[in-house]
């Protein structure tokens, strides 16, 4: 009977002994990456020496240079290549937009746009303006659209607490928008650019055409800009010029860089880790995705560190093409099937290097009731939610491929869409206390996958 007593006794010890040193690891993560952390210097570089990283770039191939290097020195057990055949879209010039007539009567006043990714350029276009708020009026003004610029005033919802959501409602317009107004024989087309920024820099990112019509040029206008258009629209009609030059090259080798973690339990079963390399042209890709680019080789570099051995293997993916066609994670998880491979995890950094908030993940009712569990352990670090939204671009292709969990860090997203596809992505608008700490939540999500499971 005494016997029994003390074990009963001593159960709930034993229970609280298994947090008390997940916390305790937790917080060893955290301090070697709050103290030593390299991520911001690793962007700095990314940014500064390297630049702009569209796909098919000589910059993009600097950067596949410098992550296998980086890599390679900061702990990796295993770094190699994986090649993968990307897009070569090229800008070919400086895009522009003039009004060139308000109510018949010449004027010049010079817009401040962008092409949009994967554009065609067609020089200098010339046309009468309509001016539409969204494809509910494209349809009822149909028999307006030949031979006009079409432009889409369709802005960010405000009300939207979540500027995601307002991103994936408006991000039909540069994806569809040109397409569809090409179908009733629209020469351009402009869009508002997909931000609430108060600033007037143009946001650019990629259109998608339908082969079934004529691909014609299209641009994004900034926020400032795009208010005086619509403004003028509603008592004026007027023309006006646009020029982009945009085209394709034949398609190129590009290259996910792969760093590994070999694990000491399960081998060969992986957690994959990554974000992606690429960036848009016109920026210095810091928050898209530079970002999310250190935040993996931090991670791995304070594991290391520590001294942590991690049961599963741990991937590190650099991908390559996540901006004008995926073709990088897509790739991975195409040469991991082919391989046989399994997979059990995903997680990737691609919204940003604010203050962390959560994560958002695809997983089922079992899976999220245990990330839930963990909140009290994440919570001091900056993680208080777990939100059943989907995991990001990148790994999306695993969860497609093998069904396993995927999941996405989730920063606060208010700044954002200030930054995304803009020339404003830069450097200097990163916070290094805040991108450190997007790590810091990551490797601990990870820890605890790779101890527990999903």
């Amino acid at each position: 009977m005494k016997k029994t007593l003390l074990a009963l006794l001593w159960l709930p010890l034993a229970a609280m002994a298994q947090p008390a040193d997940d916390a305790a690891a937790i917080k060893k993560i955290s301090d070697e990456i709050l103290r030593n952390g390299k991520a911001y210097d690793l962007l700095r570089q990314l940014t500064k020496q390297i630049g702009g990283r569209l796909a098919g770039s000589p910059q993009f191939a600097k950067a596949v240079e410098w992550g296998k290097i980086t890599m390679e020195q900061n702990g990796a057990d295993k770094v190699f290549l994986q090649e993968c055949m990307v897009p070569h879209w090229v800008r070919g010039g400086q895009d522009k937009a003039v009004i060139t007539e308000i109510d018949k009567k010449k004027t010049s006043r010079t817009l401040d746009v962008l092409a949009l990714g994967n554009s065609l350029g067609s020089g200098t276009v010339s046309a009468q303006v309509l001016a539409i708020d969204d494809f509910a009026e494209l349809e009822r003004r149909k028999d307006e659209v030949k031979g006009k610029i079409v432009y889409y005033n369709h802005g960010f919802d405000p009300t939207n607490v979540k500027p995601f959501v307002s991103y994936g409602q408006t991000g039909q317009y540069r994806g569809a928008g040109p397409s569809r107004a090409a179908k009733y024989g629209a020469v351009g087309v402009m869009i508002r650019s997909l931000t609430e920024s108060a600033a007037n820099d143009p946001h650019t990112g990629s259109t998608r055409y339908n082969d079934s019509f004529p691909k014609i040029p299209c641009i994004a206008v900034g926020p400032r800009d795009a208010d005086y258009v619509w403004e003028m629209s509603r008592k004026s009609s007027f023309s006006m010029s646009m020029s982009t030059y945009g085209h394709n090259l034949p398609d190129t080798i590009g290259h996910n860089v792969i760093a590994e973690l070999k694990g000491t339990e399960f081998p060969d079963q992986y957690i994959t880790i990554g974000g992606h390399l690429d960036s848009w042209d016109v920026n210095e890709g810091a928050s898209d995705d530079g970002t999310g680019v250190v935040h993996t080789i931090e991670i791995m570099r304070a594991l290391q560190a520590i001294g942590y051995k991690p049961k599963h293997t741990l991937r590190f993916v650099l991908f390559a093409n996540e901006e004008n066609g995926l073709r990088g994670g897509t790739k991975y998880a195409a040469e991991a099937k082919a391989k046989n491979e399994k997979h059990v995890f995903a997680l990737e950094s691609d919204a940003g290097g604010f203050t962390p908030r959560g994560f958002s993940l695809q997983v089922n009712k079992e899976q999220m009731a245990k990330l839930n569990s963990w909140i009290p352990l994440l919570s001091p670090y900056g993680t208080f939610e777990f939100t059943p939204d989907g995991g990001g671009a990148d790994v999306g292709p695993l969860n497609r491929t093998f069904g396993i969990p995927v999941g996405e860090l989730i920063p606060d997203p208010q700044r954002y869409f200030d930054l995304h596809h803009a020339r404003s992505d830069v450097f200097e608008n990163v916070n290094k206390r805040e991108l450190l700490l997007g790590a810091v939540n990551m490797a601990a999500l990870i820890y605890l996958v790779d101890k527990y499971g999903l």
